[in-house]
């Protein structure tokens, strides 16, 4: 069966270009979420995969639910088209660290498994702030400049503030889960995902990030949590390299390049074309491995 790639794209073409060069396989089908406030959609061509723009098109806003409507859009554009073997969310500054092949033949070998990475931390305090408080203004929670910015940050705050002094809670019962957003699921789960759709976006109406917490959640408290790949590793559970470092995401450099080699990780997030050079030299040994056009 062929598998589905779904990637959310706001910058960064020409990272993008080597993404899709790297994808381009006849068992793949690429999906792009372009951000609405992209005005000049760059050109993309294939030779061997499937392409397809999503019809719908996000406002996607750093923390905002409008990260899980973008998601949304990719899995319902996927769907329509076919029923596909996994479903690859990425975004636009990934790379996979190993060929099509090779990528193909692990999720052959673990079919049913469910690779997506849950948090190993202690999250309650991150939980209780980004879920159980209400959030003003959620399209702005990346700081506007002047006086609109200030007044928007201000009225955040002491609304939290507020609610803290109050003792409000929203969704006491619930038990949240939270990892990364960057999955690769089955069929079944992504089907699941969508059947829920309209509930995800009520519950988590003016949340902070909780494209971070949803498809964990779900899948937490749902029959998909006993075909999970591994739950006690983050990366290793959704098998990304994923940049963190000191609580905060950095991007991969060419120094990294031995680490991510050796991670055992099938993709890598995130990187820019500042340092393009460790993108190329991943992309030329891949194609070197599988035989292919340098």
């Amino acid at each position: 069966m062929k598998h589905a790639y779904l990637i959310i794209v706001h910058n960064e073409f020409t990272l993008l270009q080597y993404l899709i060069k790297a994808l381009d396989d006849e068992l793949n089908d690429i999906f792009i979420h372009f951000d609405k406030k992209v005005l000049d959609i760059p050109e993309l061509t294939v030779k061997k995969a499937g392409l397809f723009l999503t019809k719908e098109r996000i406002d996607v806003r750093w923390g905002d639910i409008s990260v899980v409507e973008a998601e949304y859009a990719l899995f319902a554009e996927a769907v329509n088209q076919g029923s596909y073997h996994y479903y690859h969310l990425l975004s636009g500054v990934d790379i996979p660290l190993k060929g099509q092949d090779e990528i193909h033949r692990f999720f052959d070998a673990y079919q049913g498994k469910e690779f997506i990475g849950f948090s190993q931390y202690d999250y309650t305090k991150e939980i209780e702030r980004k879920v159980h408080r209400y959030h003003l203004f959620p399209k702005y929670f990346k700081q506007q400049a002047g006086i609109s910015g200030l007044f928007k940050k201000t009225m955040r705050f002491l609304f939290i503030c507020l609610q803290d002094l109050v003792g409000y809670k929203r969704y006491k019962k619930m038990d949240f889960k939270k990892g990364t957003q960057w999955v690769s699921v089955t069929h079944g789960f992504v089907s699941m995902l969508l059947l829920k759709r309209e509930e995800v976006m009520q519950l988590y109406h003016h949340t902070f990030c909780p494209d971070e917490i949803y498809k964990q959640t779900l899948c937490g408290h749902s029959e998909f949590r006993e075909k999970l790949y591994d739950m006690q590793d983050e990366g290793k559970g959704c098998m990304r390299a994923i940049g963190w470092k000191d609580g905060e995401l950095r991007d991969w450099t060419l120094a990294d390049y031995d680490k991510l080699m050796q991670s055992g990780a099938l993709f890598a997030r995130k990187f820019n074309t500042t340092d393009i050079a460790v993108v190329e030299i991943i992309a030329n040994v891949i194609r070197g491995k599988e035989g292919g056009e340098a």
